[in-house]
């Protein structure tokens, strides 16, 4: 019943779906590999945040050693520790940002360093809509904090301007260098003594920087196409050897159809 098999055109057909099984099996694994790769640098990125959390902190300027200094996910979470003065005359407001589920602003308050760029400093977290800040203290202050990344279009709450003068949408050099008559860092510190009213902000990692992004579970989307792909090809060519198989066995019997 299954001699058909070894025709030339079955076994051309044969091939060629042997073929396509293991290209589509080839790339699925491929998808599977990007995404565990993802997982990994996801895992590895919070070990390290985790550990520099808990690291003694150190000065701003051996992490970030001169202006072209960038913060990437080496440094994200990394305990900073900067002195300088508050410049409570640019204090802005950054709405739309949620901590524990609720939403409310920063508050960010420039520090002015020694010789050096000024520190975009968040001295807390408020509920709400923006409001009423507490003063930053006056004179010389060290403030100690986690080094954030800068923010993007891609940054939970971030927009790309329309506010009220006083606010800020997106904390970035980008956008601090139209907000402030100087430069500053890289980046921004989250400090970790907040005053009272203020709710400490949590790290947060830059939009993709853990390594478990939106592209990390396209790629598992991927993964499952391909094979699905590979299991619908294996379906068909079954279905079309029984299709065929029935076909002789009908033509063995005399049912073939009649042709008018």
């Amino acid at each position: 019943m299954y001699r058909f098999l070894l025709s030339p055109r079955w076994l051309v057909g044969t091939v060629v779906a042997v073929a396509a099984i293991v290209v589509c099996l080839m790339l699925g694994t491929w998808q599977l590999d990007r995404f565990e790769s993802r997982v990994s640098t996801h895992q590895e990125n919070g070990k390290a945040a985790a550990a520099s959390a808990l690291a003694e902190a150190q000065p701003l300027t051996a992490v970030l050693p001169d202006r072209a200094a960038k913060v990437g996910t080496d440094t994200v979470g990394r305990t900073v520790r900067v002195t300088g003065s508050y410049d409570d005359a640019h204090q802005l407001l950054v709405p739309g940002r949620t901590v524990d589920g609720r939403q409310g602003y920063y508050v960010l308050t420039p520090l002015l360093t020694d010789g050096g760029p000024a520190v975009a400093v968040v001295r807390g977290w408020a509920a709400g809509e923006p409001g009423t800040a507490p003063r930053a203290p006056g004179g010389q202050v060290s403030v100690t904090g986690r080094l954030q990344a800068p923010e993007n279009s891609g940054s939970g709450g971030a927009v790309a301007g329309g506010l009220p003068a006083g606010q800020l949408g997106t904390i970035s050099p980008a956008t601090l260098v139209n907000a402030l008559p100087y430069p500053v860092y890289d980046g921004w510190v989250a400090a970790d003594d907040v005053p009272a009213g203020l709710t400490a902000v949590p790290t947060v990692q830059p939009q993709g920087g853990d390594g478990l992004s939106l592209r990390a579970f396209q790629n598992l989307g991927y993964t499952l196409e391909w094979f699905v792909f590979a299991g619908f090809v294996v379906f068909m060519w079954f279905r079309l050897v029984r299709r065929e198989a029935e076909a002789v066995q009908d033509r063995s019997l005399g049912l073939e159809p009649a042709l008018d």
